[in-house]
């Protein structure tokens, strides 16, 4: 349990220091696709702390080892938390926008952007939309930690 969630700090930094020194030099898609690519990671690892912590308690029998089936376990374990199934939509957002198709705009200019096209729909994420996401998931991550803490 310990160890999933340095994992998931550990793969936090590696977005942070993507966003605030890779991004800032090489303003490529390729970048944002990576930190995405990492932000998933940082969930996975702490939806994995906190569903073996869940186990340690009791409330589930096995911590599942497919990310969909943790994720489904997640819901079902905590379906009264609210703040957290908003964590579960946000995750797998970023889950459909790493699987999609995309394309790149403005590439290394100011302007860098990823346009994912997904279930019809297309969604743009720039600079300050990855930042956002990296934002969410700190406090994700925060909040993941602090649930463990209490219990």
């Amino acid at each position: 349990m310990r160890e999933a969630l340095r994992l998931a700090k550990e793969e936090l930094k590696r977005a942070e220091h993507s966003i605030y020194v890779s991004l800032k030099y090489t303003r490529t898609v390729e970048v944002i696709k990576g930190i995405i690519h990492r932000l998933i990671n940082a969930i996975d690892h702490a939806v994995l702390a906190l569903l073996k912590h869940a186990e340690e308690q009791g409330k589930i029998d096995k911590v599942p080892s497919l990310p969909r089936q943790r994720l489904e376990a997640l819901q079902q374990t905590f379906a009264e938390d609210k703040l957290l199934q908003n964590y579960v939509a946000f995750y797998t957002l970023l889950r459909k926008i790493d699987k999609a198709s995309f394309a790149s705009v403005s590439e290394y200019r100011k302007g860098v952007a990823m346009i994912a096209e997904f279930d019809g729909q297309k969604v743009e994420i720039t600079i300050d939309i990855i930042t956002d996401y990296f934002t969410k998931t700190s406090e994700l991550v925060n909040l993941i930690l602090q649930r463990i803490e209490e219990a």
